[in-house]
């Protein structure tokens, strides 16, 4: 064996080199666009194609079932193609998971790999999670079971030859427990909410889960397919706020009762069949896509901003490697911003967003970003904000406005700039008309319509205001959002009886310009005698019941500062915490008093001595909260008073 000798300047020039020949090639990313969908993956171009393609199908033949219902999601919807399972693995929120869909209100994720590993099909999962989107984002309120049912029967979507579509395949894993346990009655199905037992926990799951996949399945199929034409005129009176036992009989021309009698048939005779349909076109989508290269700086961003939306803590060291690269990298810029604010480091987060923003980059979400940034900087830890300085005020306006003209679907940029001006107290009209927009594009977000009832309380509109809140409390999904809703409609209806009376309240003095006198009421008033009240400690039979959706606190009152806008109350707990509260309409506001102190009125200010207090409220929905909530009712006690 000859021995190699290399000379002191050949081994340098052999280390100066060495860079240029990593041990490895990295991977080669890229991009495909098609009409719905935008991927990113380091598959291949034609993988990725082909994955873009099967959501574009199943989107396309979904969307025919519901013709007259115009579903859809006004929230884009990014999709990482992953071409191993060893590639997927560090992004996977579980070992054994081929594919997810990660929802988000700025952006949806959907990750998956093109290697087959096992018997899991990551479509079926996505296909089920992309039916929900669909639906919230346009109806909202639709009853759980029929939500689910359908979902289940699409994620076994199916197609061949791009033309051969097959529908409600049978879940094997449904039909073995529909076998093994005593199904559902019908109302007791059709009952189950979010909060319910059967949707929670695990062990009621599996049979809500399988029943209402095989009632979905039983209206599509039973019958030789008789009742399928029906489901548009369910779901539209449905999306019509009609009772929804009342849009299964008007809509199926059949009653519960009747209908559980034939279910039951369906699953005796365990015979769930399915369907194939063949298009005389074949479902391509292929010729409307365009395809681009990812840096790998790019690609670095884009798994952040996913462990981002997948509220992953290691997020971080992806966006900051994807800096490193291109330090100039604005969606990445745009991404870390959005983290800061999630952690709480405002300052650090208008710097990220502001190098996103001065990128002049198409991003919408960089100028929606920073606008948001800008919003909670003033917040306290509670979320709270009363007011924003002229210029951050015209900042925030200004980026939001941007991302409007660079995005005018996406509903976000417009609620969030009528919040911010409903802060302000200005352009209460603007702030109409950009919640009634987000609300074409997105109906079936229900807090839309929520504020934007607030908003014509605050005008004094209420008969503009009910007609947003009354569907709210009669059928929103959300149990807080329907109880904020009814007490918002009590406040009209107080407002509205009592306005003659109220005029002369008005006009009483507080030692604040404009604002309202507040009033106590004793406990033995509202048509009864202290007498009939009060039990021997006088806190039984005339205490003021809590309503529903209601939260309770006890703690002191220590100030009321008084507005245009509203009137803030600030309660001292017991732990320690400060309650701020707030009433767009004091003169309905409850205040009661079971001690002989406090009678008459109070004036805003601060409170001194401090006065001890039940205080009812609805807790504060969403993001942009100004206070804690909505204060319903105060009842000033003695210290003896029961928990």
């Amino acid at each position: 064996m000859k021995r190699l000798k290399l000379s002191l300047s050949a081994i340098l020039f052999l280390l100066a080199i060495a860079p240029l020949f990593p041990a490895s090639a990295r991977d080669t990313w890229t991009s495909v666009r098609s009409k719905n969908f935008y991927l990113v993956g380091n598959a291949s171009d034609s993988d990725v194609r082909k994955v873009a393609t099967r959501l574009e199908q199943f989107r396309d033949v979904f969307l025919r079932l519901f013709t007259q219902a115009q579903l859809n999601s006004t929230t884009p919807t990014t999709v990482i193609v992953f071409k191993s399972d060893s590639s997927f693995k560090p992004f996977k929120p579980g070992p054994n998971i081929a594919g997810y869909f990660q929802a988000g209100p700025d952006v949806n994720y959907i990750a998956l790999t093109t290697e087959q590993t096992g018997a899991n099909d990551p479509f079926n999962v996505i296909f089920h999670e992309y039916v929900h989107l669909l639906i919230n984002d346009s109806v909202g309120s639709v009853p759980l079971w029929f939500n689910e049912g359908l979902a289940e029967y699409y994620s076994t979507f199916d197609i061949s030859d791009d033309r051969k579509v097959m529908l409600g395949k049978v879940i094997s894993n449904h039909v073995l427990l529909l076998r093994e346990q005593r199904v559902l009655p019908l109302r007791t199905l059709f009952a189950v909410d979010r909060r319910s037992p059967y949707y929670n926990e695990r062990q009621k799951q599996g049979i809500f889960y399988a029943e209402s996949w095989a009632v979905v399945h039983y209206l599509i199929q039973g019958n030789n397919g008789q009742r399928l034409p029906k489901l548009n005129d369910f779901f539209n009176l449905i999306a019509s706020h009609v009772p929804t036992e009342e849009a299964f009989k008007r809509a199926f021309g059949i009653s519960y009762e009747d209908f559980e009698k034939e279910l039951k048939k369906y699953l005796q005779n365990n015979v769930f069949q399915s369907t194939v349909v063949t298009f005389p076109n074949k479902l391509t989508f292929d010729t409307d896509m365009q395809s681009a290269p990812v840096s790998e700086a790019e690609a670095q961003a884009y798994l952040g901003d996913l462990l981002l939306h997948s509220n992953r803590t290691d997020a971080e060291t992806y966006l900051q490697k994807a800096l490193q690269l291109d330090p100039q990298l604005a969606m990445a810029h745009a991404s870390l911003g959005l983290l800061r604010v999630r952690q709480g480091r405002f300052n650090e987060a208008t710097q990220s967003l502001q190098r996103a923003v001065a990128a002049n980059s198409p991003n919408y979400l960089a100028h929606y970003y920073y606008a948001e940034a800008l919003s909670r900087e003033g917040m306290s830890e509670g979320g709270l904000v009363s007011s924003y300085p002229p210029e951050t005020l015209a900042t925030m306006q200004a980026e939001l406005k941007r991302a409007i003209e660079l995005a005018p679907g996406f509903p976000g940029s417009y609620e969030l700039l009528a919040f911010v001006q409903m802060v302000s107290g200005e352009n209460l009209d603007d702030s109409i008309s950009l919640l009634k927009h987000a609300i074409q594009l997105a109906p079936g977000r229900q807090g839309l319509a929520l504020m934007l009832g607030e908003v014509y309380m605050h005008k004094q509109d209420y008969k503009s205001a009910r007609q947003w809140l009354e569907p709210l409390a009669n059928s929103a999904s959300d149990e807080q959002l329907r109880g904020h809703a009814l007490s918002l409609l009590n406040t009209i209806k107080t407002i509205e009886q009592a306005s003659q009376q109220q005029s002369a309240n008005d006009s009483e003095s507080t030692g604040v310009a404009g604002a309202p006198a507040l009033r106590h009421r004793g406990a033995g008033e509202q048509g009864t005698t202290p007498e009939q009240n009060q039990s021997p400690h006088g806190f039984e039979n005339g205490v003021r019941q809590k309503r529903a959706g209601e939260s309770q606190a006890r703690g002191h009152l220590i100030r009321i500062d008084c507005s245009q806008q509203a009137v803030t109350f600030m309660f001292k707990l017991s732990d320690g915490r400060t309650l701020k509260l707030q009433s767009s309409s004091p003169n309905s506001l409850e205040l009661i008093t079971y001690t002989q102190e406090g009678h008459g009125e109070m004036t805003c200010g601060a409170i001194n001595p401090p006065r001890l207090a039940r205080v009812s409220y609805l807790a504060a929905t969403g993001a942009h909260a100004q206070a804690d909530g909505e204060v319903t009712a105060i009842e000033f006690i003695p210290a003896d008073f029961p928990q």
